[in-house]
């Protein structure tokens, strides 16, 4: 099961926000928050608290429904930054001109979810293993080179 948080209206622009995510995206929650908390960007304190808010959404979710999640197995599915609404801003400039620019809000999400148990992940690897070794047996003879270009 997903577990989400959402942060709108965020007063910082995505494209510094994605800086911070792609930091955290596809680790363990212990590992990403450890990894917020030493990031000198100035959003990672609010990243750091929206990952917070999904870690317990995940509790009370489990208590609520009466789910099993084992919080130490959660991994930061999707972390996206989004682009909210633009202020339009004026700067006065020289000769009575007037320079345009825009403040950029983002939308934040991040969803946790639950890694698969010990004996799915070893069915994945026992099969990767055979495909590997299936693919070795259909190899080129050492000896023939392949035909070339005339």
């Amino acid at each position: 099961m997903e577990f989400r948080a959402e942060a709108k209206y965020m007063r910082v622009s995505p494209q510094k926000v994605r800086l911070v995510l792609d930091l955290i995206k596809g680790r363990r929650v212990e590992e990403a928050m450890n990894t917020l908390a030493f990031t000198k960007k100035g959003c990672a304190a609010d990243l750091h608290k929206l990952l917070r808010s999904a870690l317990e959404n995940a509790n009370y979710l489990s208590q609520e429904k009466g789910l099993e999640v084992d919080v130490d197995r959660l991994y930061v599915k999707r972390a996206v930054a989004n682009e909210g609404p633009r202020f339009k801003r004026i700067r006065p400039a020289p000769m009575g001109r007037a320079f345009r620019y825009q403040r950029r809000m983002s939308h934040i999400e991040i969803a946790l979810e639950e890694k698969a148990g010990r004996k799915v992940e070893a069915a994945h690897a026992a099969a990767g293993q055979e495909a590997k070794s299936g693919s070795k047996a259909k190899a080129r003879p050492a000896g023939k080179k392949p035909a070339g270009k005339k």
